[in-house]
């Protein structure tokens, strides 16, 4: 806490003043506490649509690597039945 000053402790308009002041400093901190708070969330909020896209972006590749195997596994899986067991 800020301690009272002299004049203070003399004077009430003096004294009036001086909170006044302490309180716009104040109301200015908040303030530029709220702005930096606010960005964060702007930040946080562009970070999570990034991570959204990619975790999109890494499931499709999955998918289409899964079926790429697949079809290979079946392709491989034909190829045989057709030479080894329907001769």
């Amino acid at each position: 806490m800020v301690d009272t000053t002299d004049i203070e402790k003399k004077s009430l308009e003096a004294h009036v003043e001086l909170c006044a002041e302490r309180y716009r400093f104040l109301e200015n901190k908040l303030e530029t506490v709220e702005a930096t708070i606010s960005n964060v969330n702007d930040m946080v909020a562009d970070i999570r649509t990034m991570m959204d896209e990619v975790v999109s972006k890494r499931n499709d590749q999955l998918i289409k690597w899964g079926t790429a195997i697949i079809g290979v596994l079946v392709g491989a899986i034909g190829y045989l039945l057709m030479h080894y067991v329907i001769r």
